[in-house]
């Protein structure tokens, strides 16, 4: 089963790095504002560099000098599934992110239920949108009501 993790990545601006495994690596963007639960929130998501699966695992900080240099923590992380469709028919999600629109959902310990990653026409933007599931969850915001890593339980400002 593909995974896809949210990382806290706090380097020049405060951000979460979302990453999808497509294709043996992590497709990733930028959210800075986070992942929401919200139906009614878009949040904007920019593409980034892909990152190596093993990568998913990485909460520490990157030194000074090297690129994403901060601190980084695993905010989220699970399991992967592809739920774009041509009509009745289930299409790759390679196919799907190169057409610029991937429906998946989430099993995560924070993220859970069905999304869409949208390409809009401006270069590298993207927009998250959350269905309206069972998990999905308005006027709350996942991102202040849990901070903390599901791998250490650590906040990102007590990464040393």
């Amino acid at each position: 089963m593909p995974i896809f993790t949210v990382q806290k990545h706090a380097s020049s601006t405060l951000h979460y790095d979302f990453r999808l495994e497509i294709d043996h690596v992590l497709k990733s963007w930028v959210l800075p504002k986070g992942p929401t639960l919200d139906t009614h929130l878009k949040r904007l998501a920019i593409a980034t560099n892909d990152h190596s699966l093993e990568f998913s695992n990485f909460e520490g900080i990157i030194p000074d000098g090297e690129y994403g240099a901060g601190k980084i923590i695993i905010w989220d992380k699970g399991e992967l599934q592809n739920e774009t469709y041509d009509g009745e028919k289930l299409i790759a999600i390679e196919k799907a992110y190169k057409k610029g629109k991937i429906i998946f959902s989430l099993k995560g310990k924070k993220l859970n239920g069905k999304f869409t990653l949208l390409k809009t026409n401006k270069n590298k933007n993207w927009l998250l949108l959350k269905y309206n599931d069972y998990y999905a969850k308005n006027n709350y915001d996942i991102t202040k009501e849990m901070p903390k890593s599901i791998y250490s339980g650590k906040l990102i400002e007590d990464i040393e």
